[in-house]
């Protein structure tokens, strides 16, 4: 793991729990910890997509694992006391901005209120030496600009999901504050990957129409996004993590996980590209924008604290990441086991094979 930061001996044996392990990005969390040899569990509600990453790649068999809500603060400390976790990574929320729209209370209750229970819940429980609560990058006031967003740059939102994620880190720093809890927020860009079935999401639409031979309608074509492989923030969560543990004093705070400048691409690109790799006469149609909720037209992030402090960097260019996403996907289609073609991207992100 040369060219990782993380250290792999450190969690052998560590007792972690990750809330929101049914999701996509908690469930190639648990299989990478798994791995690493840490006494893994989890705590969610029951995956919501049909395929989901959780069942067809069975999340369950290598942890513990609990279904309940975070809004739910009885059952969470409950269970978080029962567990005696060292490590907390908390990554259950309501995650889609157009979900937030139709439903803009359940976003705010879950993202905010389930933040307050998860790090309530924490503070009470003696054996919790670190805390990561995974927000977003669309915390920030978002000004429309090319520049990156740095850590200490204002939060915003201007839709329900990415202020929900601006409150939940403003809930962070209080804790942190004032009772000195060792928690620290991790903000990710758009990320992608084999195995995410969610709807409204650009990667998982297109190829649900590429399955079904379909044109892929895409509503916003020119906005552009800070793009990466999933297991490039999971790679950062596992170094804040092993940092906060052993230091907290001085890594308590907000990080910025995000890929290389060149990599934030338009969506128009990424669907160009993504029709290429798949092939088979894929191909993707301008959609239906109008009366369409409000999206951000331009959005990047700055990571050189994480670089410089952390040791983290991004291992996979925009087209590797593509690549493992589409050879994912391909797979599964043609009936290879989901979890073998999981561990196999792990083992080559950890080994450097075929990573720049």
């Amino acid at each position: 793991m040369e060219n990782l930061a993380l250290s792999p001996s450190f969690w052998n044996n560590k007792r972690v729990l990750i809330t929101g392990h049914t999701g996509f990005k908690g469930g190639w969390l648990s299989i990478w910890l798994e791995r690493l040899g840490a006494e893994v569990a989890g705590y969610a509600l029951p995956a919501s997509t049909e395929p989901s990453f959780f069942s067809t790649v069975h999340v369950s068999d290598s942890l513990r694992s609990e279904f309940g809500d975070i809004r739910d603060l009885e059952h969470l400390s409950r269970f978080i006391t029962n567990l005696q976790p060292e490590i907390i990574i908390h990554m259950a929320a309501q995650s889609l901005v157009r979900r937030s729209y139709v439903d803009p209370v359940d976003t705010f209750s879950t993202n905010v209120i389930g933040t307050v229970h998860v790090l309530e819940a924490a503070r009470h429980c003696d054996s919790v030496r670190a805390i990561v609560n995974v927000t977003t990058d669309k915390c920030y006031e978002n000004l429309e600009r090319e520049v990156g967003y740095r850590e200490d740059e204002p939060l915003g939102g201007h839709d329900p999901y990415s202020s929900s994620k601006a409150c939940s880190e403003l809930v962070t720093s209080s804790y942190r504050r004032s009772f000195s809890l060792a928690v620290a927020s991790a903000r990710a860009g758009n990320v992608i990957g084999g195995g995410d079935w969610a709807e409204d999401r650009l990667i998982p639409d297109m190829v649900r129409s590429f399955m079904s031979g379909n044109t892929a309608p895409i509503r916003n074509p020119a906005a552009t996004r800070p793009w990466q492989h999933v297991l490039e923030p999971l790679h950062g969560y596992l170094v804040l993590a092993e940092r906060l543990y052993e230091d907290r004093a001085s890594f308590a705070e907000p990080w910025n996980f995000g890929p290389d400048d060149d990599d934030a691409r338009p969506v128009g690109w990424l669907a160009d590209r993504l029709c290429e790799l798949w092939g088979e006469e894929a191909g993707w149609s301008k959609g239906d924008s109008e009366g369409q909720p409000h999206e951000a037209g331009f959005l990047r992030l700055n990571s050189d604290k994480a670089k410089r402090r952390l040791g983290w960097r991004p291992n996979l260019k925009l087209d590797q990441a593509l690549s493992w996403s589409v050879d994912w996907y391909k797979g599964f289609q043609s009936g290879a086991d989901p979890r073998a073609l999981t561990e196999n991207q792990i083992e080559n992100f950890e080994s450097g094979k075929g990573v720049r």
